[in-house]
Formats: C-alpha cells, structure tokens, sequence
C-alpha cells in the first residue's frame, strides 16, 4: 500500500487541546487525501474514519470525547491497498505508539522479513504497519527514539513523512533523507503551540506561523519537558524534491522547499506561452490546480484567459480532486461535474491549459465536453512533462500500462511526434508537454535536487548518496 497524503503533528506547550487545531490543519490538508482521516491524542484509541475530514461534524459527540496537548493527524490518499477503516491512518502499534505515513516504502518486502524474522510472517500489505513493527523491535531492542531512526533510516529505501504519537504523550516528526515529500515547522503564538504539517496552508489554516521546512533527513520531537528538539538521524545527501508537488499535488497558498506553489504554477504558464507555438482566441484553465498557469500564459501570449469550465461546488463532493481517486470509475464521475461555460467557448478556438496528463481520463472527457459545448477547435497545453514511467515514491502512477504518454508511443520518440500521438488519443487539434528543464525553471531549484522519475525513468536517487558527517543533536526555538 502506498501512500501520498497529508500527515499533521501537534503540541501545545501550555496544554492547550490541539484537536481542534489538528481537524482544521487536516481539512486544510484534504487536497492530499480524500479517502479517510483520522486523529490519535494520547490514552485513547485513534480516532478515523472513511471520507472528507469535513464529516468529522456527523461525530461530533465521539469527538468530543477527544482532547490533548499532544496529538497527530492524517488524510489518506491510497495508490494501492483497499480503502478500508483498517488501513487508514493513524495506525496503533501494540500499545507503543501510533504512526501516520506520507510516502512510499520500496523495500518493503526486505523490512517485512527482518520484522518476521524468527516469527509468523507479516503482510507487505500494508509500509506504514512494517515500518512501525521494525520500531518497536529497534525501541524494544534498547534504543530510543534517536538511535532507533538512525539505524531505520540505513534501512529503509523511499519516500517517507513520519507523525508519530508515543505513550509517553510525544509527538515525533520524521523527513526522509532525500526530502522527497514536504514537511513544514510553524508556530502558533497564542497558544504556545508546534505544529508540523505536510504543507503550510495547513499552519494558515490555524493561524500559525510558518518557521521553516523540517529539514530532510530530519526527525523532531515535541512535547519532552515542554521543548522542541531536533535531531539529524541521517547523514546529508542530495535532495530528490517531488517535481510533481509544484505542479499538482501542494496547495497553491502553500510554500514547499521555501518556494511559493502559486508563484511557480505562474512562471510555468509563463514558459509555456514562450516555448509553444499554440494559438487560439482563449485560455481555458482546467480548474483548479492550472488557474495560475493558465493567467502566466494568458500574460504572456496575450490570448484572454476566461473561466470556460467550472465545478459544480453546490454538491457535497464538489471540491473533490479526480487524480487521487481511488478507483477509475470514482475519477471519471468527479470530472463531469466540470461544467462547460458554453458563452466562454461557443465557435471559439479553445487553449486549454492543464497541470498534467497521467491517465488522460480527465483531459478526455473534458475535451469532449467543450465540444458539445460548440468549441470551434481543442487545444490543449500541460505544464509537467510527459509521464512515462511508475512513481515508487508515493505519487499514484503505479505502472505504466495506465499512462498515456507511455501507451500511446512505443519506445522512445522525439517530442513533437509524441505531442501528436497523444493529441489524437485525447481527440484534440493540437497537445503540447512542458519539458524537464522548463519545469525546473519554473520551480527555480535545479533540476538535479529535483525528482523525474516519473519522467525520465531516472531511480538512482533511490540508492546511492552522497554523504557528509552526521550533525549532532541539537535544540530549535519556535
């Protein structure tokens, strides 16, 4: 089962409750996750459940039973494994310690036989369990929390954001070597509170104060004698940041890796309109991740942008993201609730601009739409590379019989030929890719900090590091 969702940890060095804060961080949080969520506080059972985070109100008695200045969150979004109560998160390890997960594990098969070892064997089925059973055995073993990261991190190969709730009432944060996914550090005044979050629109959320990113190869541990500590259980290496985050996954109000999502998404559309030779009478952005993209664009090309395809908010799951569902049936109904503006694109040539194609379920379906809605001509530009190849760091492109740039082209192609291929697939006039090195100038960290494996079907960050002495334990303020 692998994961890309949204993980929150929280304490409150006047014993404030932080549940309230962890429900909202988590429903800021909910672009990340859309199939179940749930919280754990100390001396109770976690707490979770199928759905929105927002339906936390349809159990607003139970909730009620749960408070604590410590606490941690989570909202899941699944690329394998069955959307089950028992595989959200938190997960309860024994009565050690609950782990909520954003990531990957790839070599979860070779931590299930070290945890099995001499035992019963364990299921694969689910990284998170694994990785929390190698723990406890570390913690049983004698270690502490410190020493039992710096021997986990030796051993384990993907992307990883730990939450972690002991029995003592800590809350543990943990960012992989490689920074594959984010984790933001902020603070909330009033109540003396840390917080850390999968993205910073989750610290605005509560009112809280960004302070900087959790450092990869980083773990932090609240709630010792009221303090933050920090502690490097990893040695540095290069960093592997997702590409995919700019692009799609993070929150445009979010800053990830000290960069702005809003302001990147811009200067995409920016690049784009130089680079393409499209050209049409409007720009139509996909809603809602592509909006900036498609103003940079607008800005630059000088074609009017308008809103020529809108969601229907009015209905309970109409913010809901088509990319992270589950099922194939699930995203195709969560785009017809894209509506046409039929005014907008009526005997118009028609530039759609979008953040990606993965599957080309979305871009399909909606191109067939402005269609009947008398569109004159469908073009179409993305701001991500084309997608080729399996995501093992948690992003739900699990083979690459599903995507389409893949399917459409065999073997390698040059770029314009698969433009084309890709544009008869999805039935539009014309297609146009963003490529590596533009998307890289958009983010404005080098490409090689940067991970495309999605793209290039480059792993090797997986492995090999380069790596420099490991930093002693250390104390950070707010």
């Amino acid at each position: 089962m692998k994961e890309a969702c949204g993980v929150v940890a929280a304490h409150s060095e006047r014993g404030v409750d932080v549940v309230p804060k962890i429900l909202r961080t988590l429903e800021a949080l909910q672009h990340r996750g859309q199939e179940s969520w749930g919280f754990a506080v100390p001396d109770r059972p976690v707490f979770k459940r199928l759905g929105l985070v927002a339906e936390w109100r349809d159990y607003e008695d139970e909730v009620a039973g749960y408070a604590g200045s410590t606490g941690i969150g989570h909202v899941r979004y699944s690329t394998r494994g069955r959307t089950s109560v028992n595989n959200a998160h938190p997960i309860q390890i024994g009565h050690e310690f609950s782990i909520a997960h954003n990531g990957t594990i790839v070599n979860v098969e070779g931590l299930a036989a070290s945890v099995s070892a001499g035992e019963e064997a364990v299921s694969c089925e689910s990284d998170t369990r694994i990785v929390g059973q190698r723990l406890m055995q570390l913690l049983d073993g004698g270690d502490d929390w410190f020493s039992a990261f710096e021997k986990l991190g030796k051993e384990l190969i993907g992307a990883y954001c730990f939450a972690i709730l002991n029995k003592q009432g800590e809350a543990i944060a943990v960012r992989d070597p490689r920074g594959y996914r984010p984790l933001s550090l902020g603070w909330h005044e009033r109540s003396s509170t840390h917080i850390v979050a999968s993205e910073s629109c989750a610290l605005s959320a509560v009112e809280a104060e960004l302070v900087r990113d959790i450092e990869p190869g980083e773990m932090v541990l609240m709630g010792k004698g009221g303090k933050l500590e920090s502690f490097r259980f990893a040695p540095k290496m290069d960093t592997a940041f997702c590409s995919f985050e700019y692009a799609y996954f993070a929150h445009p109000s979010s800053r990830v890796n000290g960069v702005s999502v809003y302001e990147t998404r811009k200067r995409v559309g920016k690049i784009l309109a130089k680079r393409l030779r499209a050209r049409g009478d409007v720009i139509v952005p996909v809603p809602d991740s592509a909006r900036p993209a498609a103003l940079g664009f607008s800005l630059v090309s000088g074609i009017p942008m308008d809103e020529g395809l809108m969601k229907d908010r009015y209905k309970r799951r109409g913010s809901i993201r088509s990319f992270i569902e589950p099922r194939q049936e699930s995203r195709e109904e969560v785009v017809k609730q894209i509506i046409p503006i039929r005014e907008v694109v009526d005997g118009k040539d028609v530039v759609v601009i979008d953040d990606s194609v993965v599957r080309g379920t979305s871009a399909r379906t909606l191109i067939r739409s402005l269609r009947r809605s008398g569109a004159k001509k469908v073009k179409m530009a993305v701001t991500f590379p084309p997608i080729r190849h399996p995501c093992k760091m948690g992003i739900d492109f699990p083979t690459s019989e599903e995507l389409l740039a893949h399917t459409v082209a065999d073997g390698d192609v040059e770029p314009e030929e698969l433009e084309e291929k890709v544009a008869s697939a999805l039935d539009a006039e014309e297609f146009y890719y963003n490529d590596i090195d533009g998307m890289a100038e958009a983010i404005g960290i080098p490409r090689e900090r940067l991970c495309f494996a999605c793209v290039d079907g480059d792993y090797s960050k997986l492995q090999g590091a380069v790596r420099v002495p490991t930093e002693e334990k250390r104390q950070v303020g707010p």
